[in-house]
């Protein structure tokens, strides 16, 4: 949704959110900050909550009229992090030197048990549990299409990614995948296949989705 770089940070908005990220103020007061006027500060903020990345943290009461007071969500500060990526990259490094591959292939399986127990499962036809399997990876920042595979036997669907929201991760353990497919098999209810693309390039998601009670 925002691109967060130096160049950002340099922008009215990213000014702004810089100033919200040390402590919540309301309209005059970033006005001031910024050297703008509050109605440029009320269009900012206004886009800002539509998105879900600031809210209204109470109400200042001075010797004027009161005021509210905004803060970013507890869910923008994640998005600003660049520490995740190397992290989980060092811990799949750290957990393979200790782990035999069978044992770190069944743990990335249990990590998306957990995760799914915690997503909502879903129903429906083939195509309908296909389109909420693609719909949960272009939430983790995946691009994907959907399509049907040929051939005789019970349909599949085969969901495609271009790129992997994964990707540091999966480049630096293969098995990674392994949990992706987990997790979209207990949505889904599925049969899920990882056929993931880890050639030269950059790694690009591949499932393909079967359904358990369809005959041949």
């Amino acid at each position: 949704m925002y691109p967060w770089h130096k160049r950002f940070f340099q922008t009215t908005r990213g000014r702004l959110v810089a100033l919200l990220r040390r402590r919540p103020s309301t309209v005059d007061e970033l006005a001031t900050e910024l050297g703008v006027t509050d109605n440029a500060v009320r269009a900012q903020l206004t886009t800002l909550e539509r998105d879900g990345l600031v809210e209204q943290r109470g109400v200042r009461r001075g010797a004027g009229k009161p005021s509210h007071a905004f803060g970013l969500t507890a869910a923008f500060e994640p998005t600003l992090s660049q520490a995740y990526a190397p992290l989980l990259v060092q811990l799949l490094r750290e957990l393979g030197g200790r782990l035999r591959p069978q044992e770190l292939s069944d743990l990335l399986r249990a990590v998306g048990r957990r995760w799914a127990s915690e997503l909502p499962a879903v129903g429906g036809s083939l195509p309908e549990r296909a389109a909420a399997a693609a719909a949960l990876l272009e939430q983790l920042g995946g691009a994907v299409e959907l399509g049907k595979s040929a051939g005789e036997g019970p349909a599949v669907v085969t969901v495609r990614g271009f790129g992997c929201p994964v990707g540091l991760a999966v480049g630096e353990e293969p098995k990674v995948c392994a949990a992706l497919e987990t997790v979209l098999g207990a949505i889904t209810g599925l049969e899920v296949k990882e056929c993931c693309e880890r050639g030269t390039g950059a790694p690009s998601c591949r499932f393909e989705l079967r359904d358990p009670s369809a005959t041949g």
